[in-house]
């Protein structure tokens, strides 16, 4: 019985040792998806283009808001658009959603 016991520890032993492998590789691949959400870029405002912001601004001129087109153009900076600084779009961007 002595051989029969010592492989009963051996069974108990490798199982131990493959859990503990297993918590290891768990606590790796958290470590791993906590560095990958870390690295991803956020979207930030100054991505909007021009494209995007005379797209809106058409929009409302098409439904009879010159007045109020000219009026955010001004307060951002510029008489057209193209005198807008490109820093200036997300804020007039979101000033044309209120209108």
């Amino acid at each position: 019985m002595g051989k029969t016991k010592l492989l009963l520890d051996l069974v108990e032993d490798l199982r131990s040792l493959a859990d503990s492998i297993q918590a290891v590789a768990k606590a790796v691949k958290e470590k791993e998806v906590d560095s990958t959400r870390t690295k991803e870029p956020e979207p930030t405002p100054e991505q909007i283009t021009l494209e995007e912001v005379r797209a809106k601004l058409a929009a409302l001129m098409q439904n009879g808001k010159q007045a109020e087109v000219k009026e955010l153009l001004k307060k951002h900076g510029g008489k057209k658009l193209s005198d807008v600084p490109k820093e200036s779009y997300p804020a007039l961007l979101k000033d044309a959603e209120a209108v």
